[in-house]
């Protein structure tokens, strides 16, 4: 498994993140009309709207995952914030990132990501 680096960016996006204080906050109607929508329109049985901190992804609404986040070292959105693309994991038994991810090898077996 390839743990994410660290983003050039990381200061300012911490930075940022901490200034819209939405970590660790109640869940949101408005976030979870997104996380419905998602899994709905792209029939997949997880969706989720995570925010990656300096050591962790917290989700701020979650559909199909028992956690309320991971750590940042397993998190497939610590590799999202890498670049200012969107990630797109066809197959996660094939990408060496993540084919010994604990989360693809075991519960919630994940096999696509977007």
């Amino acid at each position: 498994m390839e743990a994410p680096g660290i983003p050039h960016n990381e200061a300012q996006r911490l930075c940022a993140l901490a200034e819209i204080q939405l970590m660790d906050t109640p869940g949101e109607e408005r976030f979870d009309r997104i996380t419905r929508l998602v899994r709905h329109v792209f029939n997949v049985p997880i969706a989720y709207i995570a925010l990656v901190g300096a050591d962790r992804q917290w989700f701020k609404s979650s559909i199909g995952l028992p956690m309320s986040g991971t750590p940042r070292d397993i998190s497939f959105c610590g590799h999202t914030v890498l670049k200012n693309d969107t990630l797109i994991i066809p197959d996660t038994l094939a990408d060496p990132r993540f084919a010994d991810n604990p989360q693809v090898t075991g519960s919630p077996y994940i096999r696509f990501y977007v």
